[in-house]
C-alpha cells in the first residue's frame, strides 16, 4: 500500500518523461491550452511575451503557493494534454514548493543570459539520464551541466527542488526546509552535520551528488523513521509546520510584550511597514550586514532630531548641500526616520529597482552617534531576519531611499510572501553569524608596519587586485597576509579566505581542474582555486581574497595556464574555456590574490615575465622600528631583549652591505614576537639564536666561515 507521501511520484516520474520528448517551440502553445481548458489565468512568465521557458519552471505551475484545487486542476489539464498514464495526484505532502514571487528558474528578458534557458534544458537531459543510468560518463555530463546553471540568475536552492520533482528517489531536495531538517542532530548523525559547514551556499555538482551518497548510506541503516528522500521531505514539512507555527505565536506576543505595539479588536497589528535602500558604498552594506544597522544623511547633516518642524530640515537639507535630489523628498525621509518610525515596525531593504535584499524588525529609536567613525551618524538598530536577493514582486521598487507602504497593503502581502518559505531556514538554522570586527588599527597592532604603507598597500592591492609581499625570513609575510585580508573586509569572516602553498609538484590540476585516478578510471577534479572563485561569484557583494604562499616555488606558467590573462585587473569577468572540461570560466571583480615570496631563497628561479606585470609587488622589511615594535620592546622591560634587538639592527644593516645579499637578505621582527615579560629568559633568548639565527647566517656566508663566527659571538655576547 502505497504512504500517503507517494502518491504523486509516478505522476511527477512520467510529467517529466513526456517533457523530455516535447517540441520545445510547441510547449508554450501547448500549456496555454491547458490554462484555457480549466478556465484559469496563465501567471506572469516573462516580461512581454512568453516564447521561451524551461522544463523546472514548468513543473513550478503546480508547485507553488496555491491551493490544492488548483493544482489538481493544472495537473489534470497536463495529464490530458501530454498524455500522462499515471493517477492525477490527490496529496501533496512533502512535496517542495517556490514561492509566487520567484516562480520562474530564469529572470525575465533582458536581465538574464542569451543561453541561460538553453542551459537548463540540457541540464534536465542531463539529471535525468544520470538518474536513469548512473555511469561515469551521465555523472561527469551531470556535474558539468550543474555547475554551470547553478551560476544562473533565477537558479539557487531551487535547482534541488527542481531535480526533487523529476525523480525524487534519486535526488535528495535541499529547500530551506530539508536543509533545516538534515542539519538538526535529533535528525541526522552529528558527524553528517558537521561536515555539511551548515550548507552556507549552494553546492557544486560534485559536492551535491555527495551529499546524496552520504545521505543514502544513512537512510539505508534504517536508523530513522525515514528511509528515502520523499520519505524524509515528508517529515522535514510536517515538523517545520508546527515549529513555524510556534514560532508566530512566539513573535506575535513578544511583539505586543517587547514593542508596545498593541492588537486590535480586528487583529491588526499597529506596526508600519517601510522600503529602505541602504545604497551602494562598501560602509553601508557593513552596516546593513555585519552591524545590525541602519542609516541616513551624510554626516554634514548633523543631528536631525534638532528640528522641530519638517519645514526646518528641509531648509537645512538645502543649506548644507543635499544636491541633486528633491528636498521635498529628502526631508520627508529624513523627518520620518527621525520621528516617525517605531521599535516593532518592519523594514523591507531592496538594492537598486529590481532586487529586495531583507527584512528586518527596528529594534531602537533614532540615535545620533557623533562619535562614530562614519559618513552616517544618523542611525536605528535592525534585527534583519532574513538576507538574501529576491526578485521584487512588482518588476520594479520606488526608488526614494526611505517609503512608508504600510497603506499599500497588497503589495506588503507580496513583499511578505517572499520570505514566508524561508522562515524555517531564517528563524531557526541559518542566524545572522557576527563575524568580529577587524579595523585598519587592529592590523597595524597586531603586524609591525607603518600607517601609511598599510594605506598604500591596501590602494596596491586594491587597484591592481593581485599583489605579491616579498621580503626576508621573518618580516611576517604570512602573518600579515590573512590580516591584510580581514582589514579590507572588515570583519574577521575565515570563509572568504582561503590559502595554499606553492611548490615543485603543484600542478594546473590542483589549481584548476584536471582528471584524477578513481574506482573506475579517471575523473575531472575541480581545483582550490576554481572553487573558491565560484564561491565568490555568488556572493559578489563581499570581496574574497586567495592567498599564495611561497608563489615562486612553483612552476607559475604550469599552474596558471590560461589564467594568465583573467586574474589581470582590467580582465576580470571575461570568460576562456577551460583546458579539460570546456567550461567557460572567469575570475569574479571580487577576488584579490595575495602572493608571498621570500626574496632570500637562493634555490628559486625568477618569475615568469608575463605573470611578474600582472601583480604588484610590495616589500615587506623587517618592523624593528615601527611604532607597534617599540611599543612591544616598552611593554616587554627586558634590557637583554633590547641589546638583543640592537645586535639585530647592526646585523642586518652588515647584511643590506654585503653585496651578495641585500635588503633581501635582512633577518625579519617575527623571530622575537609573541614573547611575555614572563618567557624573555635566557633559554628561550638562546634558543632563539641558536637554532634560527645562526643557521640563518650559515646559509647566508657558507663561504665566509669567519663572518658567521663574528655574528654568532656577537649575539650570543647581546644576552650574557
Amino acid at each position: 500500500m502505497k504512504k500517503s507521501y507517494e502518491a504523486w511520484i509516478q505522476f511527477y516520474m512520467e510529467f517529466a518523461d513526456k517533457l523530455r520528448f516535447v517540441e520545445r517551440k510547441d510547449l508554450i502553445a501547448r500549456i496555454k491550452k491547458v490554462y484555457g481548458s480549466i478556465g484559469m489565468r496563465l501567471p506572469t512568465l516573462e516580461r512581454g511575451e512568453w516564447v521561451d521557458t524551461d522544463p523546472f519552471t514548468v513543473f513550478g505551475l503546480f508547485n507553488k503557493g496555491i491551493t490544492n484545487t488548483n493544482r489538481i486542476s493544472i495537473i489534470t489539464g497536463l495529464a490530458k494534454e501530454f498524455d500522462v498514464k499515471a493517477d492525477v495526484p490527490q496529496n501533496f505532502d512533502g512535496i517542495p514548493v517556490l514561492n509566487n514571487q520567484s516562480a520562474t528558474f530564469y529572470y525575465f528578458a533582458g536581465d538574464r543570459g542569451e543561453h541561460d534557458i538553453d542551459r537548463l534544458w540540457d541540464f534536465f537531459f542531463a539529471a535525468l539520464d544520470y538518474a536513469d543510468d548512473a555511469n561515469e560518463k551521465n555523472k561527469q555530463r551531470f556535474v558539468n551541466t550543474y555547475d554551470t546553471v547553478i551560476l544562473q540568475r533565477g537558479v539557487k536552492w531551487n535547482l534541488t527542488m527542481g531535480l526533487f520533482w523529476i525523480r525524487p528517489y534519486f535526488y535528495l531536495n535541499l529547500d530551506s526546509r530539508n536543509r533545516w531538517f538534515i542539519l538538526d542532530e535529533k535528525n541526522m548523525p552529528s558527524d553528517f552535520v558537521n561536515s555539511m559547514n551548515k550548507l552556507i551556499a549552494p553546492p557544486s555538482g560534485e559536492e551535491y551528488l555527495n551529499i546524496i551518497e552520504k545521505c543514502n548510506t544513512i537512510l539505508a541503516t534504517k536508523a530513522y523513521a525515514y528511509d528515502s528522500f520523499p520519505e524524509l521531505s515528508c517529515y522535514a514539512w510536517r515538523i517545520s509546520e508546527e515549529v513555524n507555527e510556534q514560532n508566530r505565536l512566539k513573535k506575535l506576543n513578544a511583539q505586543i510584550e517587547e514593542t508596545g505595539n498593541a492588537i486590535g479588536d480586528a487583529g491588526v497589528a499597529t506596526m508600519r511597514y517601510w522600503m529602505y535602500t541602504p545604497g551602494y558604498g562598501a560602509e553601508m552594506w557593513d552596516m546593513f550586514y555585519v552591524e545590525g544597522i541602519m542609516g541616513i544623511a551624510r554626516e554634514y547633516i548633523g543631528d536631525l532630531s534638532v528640528y522641530e518642524t519638517r519645514a526646518d530640515m528641509q531648509k537645512a537639507l538645502q543649506a548644507k548641500g543635499e544636491k541633486g535630489r528633491s528636498y521635498k523628498h529628502a526631508s520627508l525621509e529624513t523627518w520620518q526616520f527621525v520621528h516617525d518610525i517605531k521599535p516593532g515596525d518592519v523594514i523591507f531593504a531592496k538594492r537598486g529597482q529590481h532586487e529586495i535584499i531583507g527584512r528586518g524588525i527596528v529594534e531602537s529609536d533614532y540615535y545620533y552617534d557623533e562619535a562614530r567613525d562614519s559618513l552616517y551618524k544618523n542611525l536605528r538598530q535592525v534585527k534583519w531576519t532574513h538576507k538574501g536577493s529576491w526578485k521584487h514582486p512588482d518588476g520594479s521598487a520606488i526608488t526614494k531611499v526611505l517609503t512608508d507602504v504600510t497603506s499599500y497593503t497588497e503589495y506588503v502581502a507580496k513583499l511578505n510572501a517572499l520570505f514566508d518559505e524561508d522562515d524555517v531556514q531564517q528563524e531557526m538554522d541559518e542566524p545572522v553569524i557576527a563575524y568580529p570586527v577587524y579595523t585598519a588599527d587592529d592590523f597595524l597592532s597586531e603586524v609591525y608596519m607603518p600607517c601609511e604603507e598599510y594605506s598604500t598597500l591596501v590602494n596596491l592591492i586594491r587597484t591592481k587586485k593581485n599583489i605579491i609581499l616579498q621580503g626576508a625570513p621573518g618580516v611576517g609575510k604570512t602573518y600579515a597576509a590573512k590580516r591584510l585580508a580581514y582589514s579590507m573586509m572588515g570583519v574577521k569572516d575565515q570563509n572568504r579566505v582561503m590559502m595554499v602553498q606553492f611548490h615543485q609538484g603543484y600542478s594546473y590540476e590542483d589549481f584548476i581542474e584536471g582528471y584524477r585516478p578513481a574506482a573506475n578510471g579517471f575523473v575531472l577534479n575541480k581545483g582550490a582555486f576554481y572553487k573558491f572563485c565560484k564561491t565568490a561569484e555568488m556572493d559578489d557583494e563581499n570581496e574574497y581574497f586567495f592567498i599564495i604562499d611561497e608563489i615562486n616555488r612553483g612552476n607559475l606558467s604550469k599552474i596558471f595556464g590560461e589564467l594568465f590573462m583573467l586574474i589581470e585587473g582590467d580582465k576580470r569577468g571575461i570568460q576562456l574555456q577551460l583546458l579539460y572540461s570546456g567550461e567557460k570560466f572567469a575570475v569574479p571583480k571580487n577576488v584579490y590574490i595575495i602572493g608571498m615570496m621570500n626574496t632570500a631563497d637562493r634555490s628559486l628561479a625568477m618569475l615568469d615575465y608575463a605573470l611578474r606585470r600582472r601583480f604588484a609587488f610590495y616589500e615587506m622589511r623587517p618592523g624593528f622600528d615601527t611604532d607597534g615594535f617599540r611599543n612591544y620592546r616598552i611593554n616587554l622591560n627586558s634590557d637583554k631583549f633590547d641589546r638583543l634587538i640592537h645586535c639585530v639592527d647592526r646585523l642586518n644593516t652588515a647584511i643590506a652591505a654585503d653585496e651578495s645579499l641585500g635588503d633581501g637578505f635582512c633577518v625579519g621582527h617575527s623571530y622575537f614576537c609573541n614573547l611575555t615579560a614572563e618567557k624573555i629568559t635566557n633559554h628561550t633568548l638562546t634558543s632563539i639564536i641558536e637554532y634560527e639565527l645562526i643557521p640563518l647566517l650559515k646559509e647566508y656566508w657558507f663561504d665566509e666561515p669567519l663572518k658567521v663566527k663574528e655574528w654568532t659571538n656577537n649575539l650570543r655576547s647581546a644576552i650574557k
